[in-house]
């Protein structure tokens, strides 16, 4: 039988020997069909025939930015709550346990996700399992409440601190985010706290603030569930209605309270920070830069690419190959959907190197970028953002997934279909909108500097 092409396989067949700049871009579009259950919760299907798999993705509405003072981390400590404490029907470790005996794996086909803007939980298996991946995930979302005590808040609370402890406080550079949204948000501002929240404010939960947190957010109106792969619609539908349509919708979640920003920084703010962890120097610079729903993101996201995706950019060629003053560099932005997203570029030195002139030639090379930007370069960026993409979509579910994409552009920019908008329109940047973009954001009053220098370890000899 003749096997069928994947998106990669179309892709690549797409890209005969020719110059980049001559290529018409890969024709992506996803189909699917969506439905408002009585309850509020907006379902998607979406069907791929070419292997016997399906998944399940549901997105909450609710992230880090819908937490308030002194209840921060409340989002993620919940992703473990669902993951791992188990609800009325599938006791805990069961969910994990019914769906990798019928094949599915932990980590990469079942999981979950939070971010600053939503939370998402995601499961992926032989497509006639598909019915026992939708029992489970109405049944913590209907029943998870009840299966909760204090017992099983206090265990994940410490696995989310540990977490905490070893991907922020004992990482090097690893309080980088955490000081970065302090000098680009201000205070009260959604996004001016980290998505683990504070060890504080983890110690301080208890069970009827974690109860009511998941009565305000996780209810059928404030999620979308889409479903992917090799389904029949008709009789998924049934499920759907069989396993969702009975669990009560809640009232309206509370909005996100706004924190008006002006588009620019305004500042220049610096921070020098002795880490005891660095074996070298790094330096991170963030820029203010437009949102996710702004019609220039897809110009935003080639500027990450253009700066440090790779070994043909223009950091890594200057700072690491010609002057090798940086052993690594890396750019990228967030796509945060309130008032202002934050594009984030660095450079790691080498053991000994001096931070200063680290920094130096960093700042130096970024806002000298927007001159420099050809059509070459866009298109070198154009190619990397449109492949990663697509390759993506080859799976139907995790992070990512067709389903992830799917739900995505229904919570975040309220059409599932935003996909098929989005790559036509990443083929549309051009290098004028870029190089505007570089001199407009990437500038000296638009940033906020972190400079990180090794320092001894407490109690080590000087």
């Amino acid at each position: 039988m003749k096997p069928i092409p994947t998106l990669a396989a179309l892709l690549l067949a797409a890209l005969p020997c020719v110059p980049l700049d001559a290529q018409a871009p890969p024709a992506v579009r996803l189909e699917y069909e969506e439905e408002t259950l009585p309850n509020g919760l907006k379902v998607i299907y979406s069907v791929d025939r070419s292997a016997p798999v399906a998944s399940t993705v549901l997105w909450y509405d609710v992230g880090s930015k819908h937490e308030v003072r002194g209840r921060t981390g409340f989002a993620h400590l919940f992703e473990h709550l669902m993951l791992f404490t188990g609800s009325r029907n599938a006791p805990e470790g069961r969910h994990f346990g019914l769906l990798e005996a019928v094949g599915a794996r932990a980590g990469s086909d079942i999981n979950g996700t939070t971010s600053f803007d939503r939370t998402n939980y995601f499961q992926q298996v032989p497509s006639h399992a598909l019915e026992l991946a939708l029992w489970l995930e109405a049944d913590r979302m209907a029943t998870l409440d009840e299966a909760l005590n204090e017992g099983k808040l206090a265990n994940q609370r410490e696995v989310v601190k540990n977490e905490r402890r070893q991907g922020m406080d004992n990482q090097p550079y690893g309080r980088w985010i955490e000081r970065i949204l302090v000098h680009m948000y201000p205070e009260e501002h959604p996004y001016r706290h980290v998505v683990l929240g504070s060890m504080e404010d983890l110690e301080n939960a208890s069970i009827e603030d974690v109860r009511s947190f998941f009565r305000t957010y996780y209810v059928p109106n404030n999620a979308v569930l889409a479903i992917a792969g090799d389904i029949d619609v008709p009789q998924v539908r049934q499920m759907v209605h069989r396993y969702f349509a009975g669990i009560p919708g809640g009232a309206e979640p509370p909005p996100v309270r706004r924190v008006p920003l002006p588009p620019r920084l305004g500042a220049s703010p610096r921070e020098v920070i002795p880490d005891a962890n660095a074996p070298a120097p790094a330096v991170y610079v963030a820029f203010r830069v437009p949102p996710a729903r702004d019609p220039r993101a897809p110009a935003v996201n080639l500027l990450a690419q253009l700066l440090a995706g790779g070994r043909s950019s223009p950091l890594y060629t200057s700072l690491v190959r010609d002057r090798q003053v940086a052993t690594q560099v890396f750019s990228f932005n967030f796509e945060l959907v309130e008032d202002a997203d934050m594009l984030v570029v660095g450079a790691t030195g080498k053991p000994g190197a001096n931070a200063d002139s680290l920094e130096a030639a960093l700042l130096a090379e970024v806002h000298g970028v927007a001159a420099r930007i050809d059509a070459a370069g866009l298109e070198r960026a154009r190619a990397a953002a449109t492949f990663d993409l697509v390759n993506q979509l080859q799976t139907m579910g995790g992070f990512g997934g067709r389903g992830d994409v799917l739900a995505q552009g229904a919570v975040v920019y309220g059409d599932a279909g935003w996909i098929n908008r989005y790559l036509p329109a990443l083929s549309a940047v051009s290098v004028n909108d870029v190089s505007s973009l570089a001199r407009e954001f990437l500038a000296p009053d638009n940033r906020a500097v972190l400079v990180f220098v090794p320092a001894p370890r407490p109690g080590a000899p000087q």
